[in-house]
Parts: structure tokens; sequence; C-alpha cells
């Protein structure tokens, strides 16, 4: 069943242990520097539960017949992906692409792997099935999952056991009765201080000797032994949410996970020590598509964000009619459709493989994965142009206004035709978030190492491309002439 705003609050309650500013934080819902974004993360979820978006936002659980939310949905069809994708287009919408990984991500990671529960089968008895149950926990429970499946920084010349300490990266360091324990740290759990439960693997290559890192297991945030150590939030260096719209609302915090000696149940182990199915789970599940499907749709999201500010923008300045500035928003258009189509085509080109399941089209889909890193910081840079230095003249805060002087100097010196000066500003202080502020820096570094390093994406590129049929094309022209071939139209 879907959960309501309020019931995912009040299920962070949890004695999770948040590592900040020196200072322990149990309480994230009411904290400053995350309660803008708990309060996104409600929305999502109010916005799901809702009567009236009932048929658009979920699908009906064939193991209770209650409706859940459709981004747990196993898809069979291009169909289903088509519907999918509309839903997760609205839960985007409700923050305009800008939470990257709210409860929609890491559920398309899990529908893909229950799809293909045979993968994870291999690792021996009982893992495939702790999956799907688990993934109907979260299905049916309308439950928040993040995962942290990068090995911290720490010496990236050497392997995980080759390292002083061979659990620096999480992994199992023994096995009990109920379960195994965990220890090690794993790093980006983006809105993991948010979140219900972190999914911790691997998706780094491993070599032998790193048995205890390969694994798949799941945790409670607030499971005793987790500790959460989210980068500097940038919602506590807003003044208001009038200067800092984006900031004090979205931000959803990158976080190192640190696990000190953590308990797992059997019911939420899902590979132990076992590279193989390790790495298979991201490349012969469609897992890893579905996720950066949804990513994808986010991505198309904000880009039409970006370019809807663009314009609104340059109707403001009185700049719209120019034609270097009509081209400017041409070519950042171009850019949004390009991720649109591609989107569009993943849904069209979808592959069903022998288990019934689709995949989104893969060429497609590691096409926008290859592009992202360059596609994204080029519009954010054509919309930082196209407000020239608008952004950098605006008055210190939403403050000035209430004082008569100075309000009575930003009316007058600030506003155009028509337009209050508060409505200007509002608008290039919301610019000024997505492009120039800690946010926006931030979203620009994130889109740009999202799949990865760039090398290694153009690399999943070249191998999900089907070069043999393009090949082809050349061994038809080539197999259509030789030394004697006469010319045309001579005997």
């Amino acid at each position: 069943m879907t959960r309501s705003g309020k019931e995912y609050t009040e299920r962070l309650a949890d004695g999770r242990r948040v590592m900040m500013d020196g200072e322990v934080v149990s309480d994230v819902a009411a904290h400053p520097a995350f309660a803008g974004a708990v309060e996104s993360i409600a929305r999502y979820y109010d916005h799901a539960h809702a009567p009236e978006n009932r048929e658009a936002m979920t699908f009906t659980s064939p193991r209770t017949g209650e409706p859940v939310n459709r981004c747990f949905l196993i898809p069979r069809s291009a169909d289903d992906l088509a519907t999918r994708a509309r839903a997760l287009r609205r839960s985007a919408e409700l923050s305009a692409g800008l939470l990257g990984r709210g409860p929609d991500h890491v559920a398309a990671f899990f529908a893909g792997w229950a799809g293909r529960r045979d993968v994870f089968a291999r690792g021996g008895p009982g893992y495939a099935e702790n999956l799907v149950r688990f993934y109907e926990h979260l299905r049916d429970e309308d439950l928040f999952a993040v995962y942290a499946i990068v090995p911290p920084q720490i010496d990236r010349s050497k392997p995980a056991h080759e390292q002083a300490d061979p659990h620096l990266y999480a992994g199992v360091t023994r096995e009990v009765g109920g379960g195994v324990h965990v220890s090690g740290a794993q790093m980006l759990a983006t809105g993991a201080v948010l979140a219900d439960y972190v999914l911790v693997s691997n998706i780094a290559p491993q070599r032998p000797g790193d048995e205890d890192q390969a694994i798949n297991v799941a945790i409670p945030i607030g499971a005793p032994g987790v500790k959460i150590y989210p980068r500097r939030p940038y919602a506590t260096g807003a003044t208001s949410v009038f200067d800092y719209p984006l900031s004090t609302r979205f931000d959803e915090t990158d976080a190192l996970v640190v696990l000190d000696d953590v308990f797992v149940p059997w019911a939420q182990v899902f590979v132990l020590r076992n590279r193989e199915v390790c790495a298979a789970q991201w490349i012969e599940t469609p897992a890893h598509v579905l996720g950066n499907h949804q990513a994808q749709v986010r991505l198309a999201t904000k880009l039409d964000f970006a370019i809807g500010l663009a314009h609104r923008i340059a109707e403001v300045t009185g700049n719209l009619a120019a034609p270097p500035v009509r081209g400017a928003l041409g070519e950042m258009a171009a850019h949004t459709v390009v991720v649109s189509g591609l989107l569009a085509a993943q849904e069209r080109n979808c592959e069903i493989d022998d288990e019934g399941i689709a995949w989104p089209g893969r060429e497609e889909c590691f096409a926008v994965m290859t592009l992202q890193s360059e596609l994204y910081p080029k519009v954010i840079h054509m919309l930082r142009e196209l407000c020239g230095g608008g952004l950098i003249g605006l008055p210190s805060s939403a403050a000035d206004f209430g004082h008569p002087e100075m309000g009575a100097d930003l009316e007058r010196y600030v506003g155009g035709p028509g337009e209050a000066a508060v409505e200007r500003v509002k608008l290039l202080k919301l610019a000024w978030d997505l492009v120039g502020s800690e946010f926006g820096g931030r979203h620009q570094q994130y889109e740009m190492f999202y799949a990865g390093a760039p090398f290694l994406v153009k690399q999943r590129m070249y191998s999900v491309y089907d070069f043999d049929r393009r090949r082809g094309l050349v061994d038809q022209m080539l197999g259509e002439y030789d030394l004697h071939t006469a010319l045309p139209g001579t005997s």
C-alpha cells in the first residue's frame, strides 16, 4: 500500500545516527539541515498516495491486491515501460528533477533484480528468495531504499584485501547463526539521511581476494552500528527560501556510510562472498538500465526546467526577440529533445529477455549516459550566459524589500515594465540557485559523474552498441564492386 508523507516522516524516528558538525543528529525531520528535503520527500509520497493520482501512480500488488507505487513495477512490455516513465515524470516534476536519488531510483534496481532472480540463485540456496521477499517488502510497504556501491577513495591502486586494513571497504567480517556482520565504509550514499534502508554492494570490478566485499545486503538506516556522514548540507547556509529556493528544499545530501560491526539477518543478504554474482547483478539483470532509465526521466525533467527558466528570463529582460537569444534557446531545446527522444526510443526499442522482462533499449540508455557528462554542463553554461550580469547584481537578501528606503530603490531600479522588482529578483535568485550557488555547483558535478568516470561510460557504450550490424552496411557496399567493376553506362 502506498504511504502518506506523514507516515514516511514518522518512520524517520528510528534512532539513526547522522554525524555532522561535531554532533550526532537523530531527529533529521526537525533539523534545519534536512527538514526541507524531508518535506520534499513527504510531498512525493503524498502525491502517489492521493486517490486522484492512483491510476497514474500505482499498480496492484500481486501479493496483497493493494495499490503500490509504479516505480516498483517489473516491466514486461514496452507499454509497461512507457506507463512507468509517465509516473516517474510526474514524480520528478515535483522537484523539477532536482531530487536525483529519491524513493523511485533504487526501487528500479530492486524491480530489475526481482525480475531476474535466477542470477541471484547462482550464489546458493536462499539468496534469490531473500531478494524477492525483500523487494516485495519494499514494494508493499512503500519504503525508501538508497545504495552505497562505491568504495571510499583511500588507495585506489590496491584492491580491498591489500589495503592496510582489509575491512576499510564495506564487507563481511564473519558469519553467525542468524546472519552476517558487516564492517567498513562505502561512499556516495546519496539520500541516506532521508531513507529507510541502505543497500550495500559493490559496482567496482573486484579481484580474487576481494570476496568479503562481494556482497549485496540491505541494512536499516537506524540499525546499531550504522553511521551516516553527510557532506555539509546547503540548507544550513541559506538565509531564506526566497534567496535559496532550491538549496532549502531539495538538498538530498550525499554521504559516506560507516558500518561498525553491523549485524545483517540472513533475510536481508542477497549476495555473499561471490564475485561472479556481484558483477552479474549489474549486467545480467535489467536493474542497471531500469535505474538509469529512471535517472534519465529525471534528467529530462531537469533540462526542461533549465530551458523554461532561460526562456522566462529572456522574456523578463526584454531579450526574447533578439535572434542570438532565440538561437541559444533553440540550441538548449535541441539538447533537451535529444534526451527525451532517447527515452522514448528506450521504451520503443526495449528487449524482452528469456524471463519475459522488458529491458529499456540499452544502446539508447547508454547513449544518454555517455552524453550526460557534457550535455548538462553545456545547458547550464548557456543559461548562465543568457542571464548575464543580472545574477551578480541581485540584492543581498529578501530582507532588503522590508526596508522602506531599500525597497523603494529596488522597485525603481530593478523592476521592469509591468513587473514588480520582487518578482524579477525572485526569478533571478531561482536561476542563481541552479547555476551559481553551492547547490548548483554540486548538481553540475553530480551530472558530470552520475554514471561514473566518463571514459568508463564510453567503454560501456562501446560494449552495448551493435557494431556488427553497422559493419554489415560497410561489407555490403564493399561487396558491390572490385578492381574490374565497369563504370555505370559503359559496356
